[in-house]
């Protein structure tokens, strides 16, 4: 088993989609392992983001990621970073696979309801940024 991080964007809380994306992982097989509520402040944003900094859509993310809470969530399932990517669909909605969370319910490349690991090595330099290990139930 592997561990992923999802983050429930501020737009999924703000639209009443929490069940129906925690309904959608969980279906695809998913244990939640860890998950919280935060409200990012612009300086943790950032730090988590910090791989997009000088990109030309950084500063509307932490504006996006800061106008809210959210909830970050540790998952774990076999191959846990790739399958949550695919079953999450493509950043851009409209380029998102049928049935897919994205596909289903973000409105655009920016309000997209939901984060993803890229990476086995980000995921867990992700997990770190919102969890201590001992929060995490295996």
């Amino acid at each position: 088993m592997s561990l992923t991080l999802a983050i429930l964007k501020p737009d999924c809380i703000e639209r009443r989609l929490v069940g129906a994306a925690i309904t959608h992982i969980e279906s695809h097989g998913f244990k939640i392992r860890a998950i919280r509520q935060v409200h990012l402040t612009r300086q943790e944003a950032a730090a988590f983001y910090a791989v997009h900094q000088g990109k030309a859509f950084f500063e509307a993310l932490l504006d996006f990621m800061t106008s809210g809470p959210c909830f970050p969530i540790v998952l774990e399932h076999p191959d846990a970073v790739n399958y949550f990517r695919e079953i999450i669909g493509a950043t851009d909605p409209v380029k998102a696979a049928e049935g897919t969370l994205r596909h289903k319910y973000a409105e655009n490349v920016q309000r997209n309801i939901v984060h993803g690991s890229d990476s086995e090595e980000n995921a867990k330099k992700e997990i770190a940024f919102f969890f201590p290990t001992i929060e995490i139930i295996t």
